[in-house]
C-alpha cells in the first residue's frame, strides 16, 4: 500500500509548512475565519463591520469597522491597519484580529480599514507591500471625485485630514514601508498621512545589536522564507531600514510616528 504521508520540503515551525506537491499548511490556530457584523453590531463594543473587495486582480480585500455613532453626520479619523503574521500567516478576517479591531475602533472612535493582503509562500514579498499600497491608495481615492461606487462608510464618516496607518509585527514593518513610499510618491488627491502606529514592528539585519545572535535565527528564516529573492537578503531596505546607503527617515510620509 502506497504511503499517504506527504513530503515536507520547507517548514517554519510553528507557523507554516510547504509540501512537495506545492500545497501549504498554516499551523496558526488563531487564524480561523470569523464573519463581520454589518447589520447587527458587536454585542460587546457596538462596532459594526463588513467585508469589501478592493481589487480582483490581484485579489485584495479588507474588513471595514465603524463605531457606534453619537451624531448622524459625525466625521472620524481613518485608520488603515495591516495585520501581523510573519508575512505568511494571519488574516484581517481572523478571530484575534477581528476582536482586536473591534476594541480598538470602539475605544479610539475611528473608521478602520483592516487590509487582507496576499501571503507568502504562494505570493512571496513584495506582493504584500504592493497590496497594502494599493489598499491605501484606494482609501485615499474616497477624498474627492465622483461619489458613485465609493464605500459609504469612508465617504460619509471618514475625515481625510486625520488619516493614520497602523500595524503589528510584520504589519508594523509594512506600515513603515508604506509610509516611506507615501513620502516619496504621494497619495491620491494629495491626501496626507497624519501618523503611524507600529506595534513591535518586524525589522532585522545581518549585524547583531546588543544580545542579538548573528546566526540564522527565527527572524532571519522568516525573511528568507517570505522574500527568497530579496536583493541584499536580510539587509534589504524593506527589513533593515537603517545603516549605510539606506533612505533617510526624513522621507517618511507622516509627521508623527509611535512605535511600541
Amino acid at each position: 500500500m502506497a504511503s499517504t504521508t506527504k513530503e515536507v520540503v520547507k517548514e517554519i515551525a510553528p507557523l507554516v509548512r510547504v509540501y512537495k506537491d506545492g500545497s501549504v499548511e498554516r499551523l496558526d490556530l488563531g487564524s480561523h475565519y470569523v464573519p463581520p457584523s454589518p447589520d447587527r453590531p458587536d454585542s460587546t463594543t457596538s462596532v459594526s463591520s463588513k467585508d469589501i473587495i478592493i481589487s480582483n486582480n490581484p485579489d485584495i480585500s479588507a474588513r471595514l469597522y465603524l463605531p457606534n455613532l453619537t451624531q448622524p453626520h459625525q466625521k472620524l479619523p481613518i485608520l488603515v491597519y495591516f495585520h501581523g503574521g510573519a508575512f505568511c500567516i494571519g488574516s484581517a478576517f481572523s478571530f484575534f484580529d477581528h476582536r482586536y479591531l473591534n476594541n480598538l475602533v470602539s475605544q479610539a472612535q475611528v473608521v478602520a480599514v483592516s487590509v487582507e493582503y496576499r501571503l507568502a509562500p504562494e505570493h512571496p514579498l513584495p506582493a504584500a507591500y504592493e497590496d497594502c499600497w494599493a489598499a491605501l491608495q484606494w482609501v485615499a481615492s474616497h477624498y474627492e471625485g465622483d461619489s458613485n461606487n465609493k464605500e459609504p462608510w469612508l465617504s460619509n464618516y471618514g475625515d481625510f485630514n486625520r488619516l493614520y496607518l497602523g500595524g503589528d509585527s510584520a504589519g508594523g514593518n509594512i506600515g513603515h514601508n508604506i509610509a516611506m513610499r507615501a513620502g516619496e510618491e504621494g497619495l491620491s488627491w494629495g491626501v496626507k498621512i497624519c501618523g503611524a502606529i507600529l506595534v513591535q514592528p518586524y525589522f532585522w539585519g545581518s549585524i547583531p545589536i546588543g544580545s542579538e545572535s548573528g546566526e540564522k535565527n527565527f527572524q532571519y528564516l522568516i525573511w528568507e522564507f517570505s522574500y527568497p529573492s530579496a536583493p541584499g537578503g536580510i539587509d534589504n531596505v524593506l527589513v533593515n531600514p537603517v545603516g549605510p546607503g539606506k533612505p533617510s527617515l526624513a522621507k517618511l510620509g507622516c509627521c508623527r510616528l509611535l512605535e511600541k
